[in-house]
């Protein structure tokens, strides 16, 4: 399986330009890149409090459906993040769109101190079924905590894919933790950080990386914008867990409803 990092800078509440830029990136992909990740509200940045009441889009906005057009173009997959609308509350989301459409879509669980008041947490954890695999998404300082990467591998998750917005100084942070959590879930892990100047004097720390199921870096980027193809060796997953099983080993389960949707889905509620 291969999967672009897509590892952009961006412009804080201008949508036009950052889509412009997904959509080259999706255009201009190898023949045989299976999923583009993009970091995190790839779409409109971050946004001010005055931007985000009019630039947040519903799922099935024009950006979205944008994105949409292109990845069943070039027969691809994306991840991609947003500031979305649902009906008048804004949360900071990304999505899994395939040819047939979106696959997966999850709000982000843990808000960074001056993302509250600006977006609503979301409310649960979720994985899909793509391309064989069970993959879950997770959005920046999910990441830090243990519990979000833990959820995703009671769903069954064998990728959890991360949409990245980290800056300086904290790029070290999110190394470490990526790593962690692929390891304790014996699952591969992406990440996708932004790069560049944004508002406010945010500088965003690059540094999007691939980690196999046993902790181990594949590929790390710089601070500079680049695009790298990471090949996964899915074999790895099974390698990971013959001995020894963290999941099916484990005496403490999070709590919170658990479902299955007939579309292969899986969701744990927070309670």
């Amino acid at each position: 399986m291969k999967i672009e990092l897509v590892q952009l800078s961006g412009r804080d509440g201008d949508t036009a330009y950052n889509l412009e830029r997904t959509l080259q990136a999706i255009a201009t992909c190898a023949v045989d890149t299976d999923l583009l990740i993009f970091p995190e509200t790839q779409l409109m940045g971050f946004a001010s409090a005055q931007q985000l009441a009019e630039i947040a889009e519903p799922v099935n906005g024009p950006s979205v459906q944008a994105v949409q057009r292109a990845v069943h173009e070039r027969n691809v997959s994306a991840v991609i993040g947003l500031a979305e609308n649902d009906s008048g509350t804004v949360y900071n989301t990304s999505l899994l769109v395939t040819p047939q459409g979106i696959a997966l879509s999850y709000r982000k669980t843990h808000l960074w101190p001056s993302e509250r008041g600006l977006f609503q947490q979301g409310d649960r954890y979720v994985t899909a079924l793509w391309k064989g695999i069970r993959v879950g998404i997770l959005i920046c300082y999910d990441i830090e905590f243990p519990e979000s990467a833990r959820a995703l591998g009671q769903l069954g998750a064998e990728l959890i894919l991360v949409t990245n917005g980290n800056m300086d100084p904290y790029g070290p942070v999110h190394r470490t933790a990526i790593m962690a959590r692929a390891q304790e879930n014996q699952a591969f892990a992406v990440m996708v950080n932004r790069v560049g100047d944004g508002d406010e004097g945010l500088v965003f720390a690059g540094g999007s990386a691939a980690v196999d199921p046993f902790g181990r870096t594949l590929f790390e980027a710089g601070r500079a914008e680049c695009r790298q193809v990471v090949e996964l060796d899915l074999d790895l997953l099974r390698t990971a867990r013959h001995e020894y099983d963290y999941l099916g080993d484990r005496r403490l389960f999070l709590t919170g409803d658990q479902s299955e949707h007939d579309d292969g889905r899986r969701e744990l509620l927070i309670p």
